[in-house]
């Protein structure tokens, strides 16, 4: 029972974060491989060569999609923070001593929550007359 209760946090602490970080990395180098393969079968067969290829296609999000993620992002938040504290509050999940671990999930999470409620609504207001610009330039 020990061991599982220090194998756990590791492998989620550590392992998990090095996979992750590993995985992306493995999918970005077999992308620019593929890349890489269709320039030198496009050199190897005479073609033009585009070289935008190789440059990363970024989408600039819109103003009012960027204040749409942060309002998305608060909601979520907020809501785990609430759901958190009626935990607590309910005593469900005592039998796995996640008493001492809650309020600060629970305030951590509505801080941020809160946060990001408090940067969409002045973004909102602040970015009114760039968001009504860049709807026009979509018309």
């Amino acid at each position: 029972m020990y061991f599982v209760e220090i194998l756990v946090p590791i492998a989620i602490c550590v392992v998990l974060p090095v996979l992750i970080v590993w995985l992306i990395g493995r999918v970005r180098q077999n992308e620019t491989n593929r890349k890489a393969e269709i320039m030198l079968k496009a050199i190897e067969n005479g073609q033009s060569i585009d070289p935008e290829i190789f440059k990363g296609k970024k989408k600039k999000a819109s103003i009012k999609q960027d204040l749409l993620d942060k309002l998305n992002g608060a909601c979520i938040t907020s809501l785990m923070g609430v759901a958190f504290l009626l935990v607590m509050l309910f005593k469900v999940g005592d039998d796995y001593g996640f008493d001492a671990f809650l309020p600060y999930a629970a305030g951590a999470m509505l801080a941020v929550g809160i946060g990001l409620f408090v940067s969409y609504f002045v973004g909102k207001k602040m970015m009114a007359k760039e968001i009504e610009a860049e709807e026009k330039e979509l018309e």
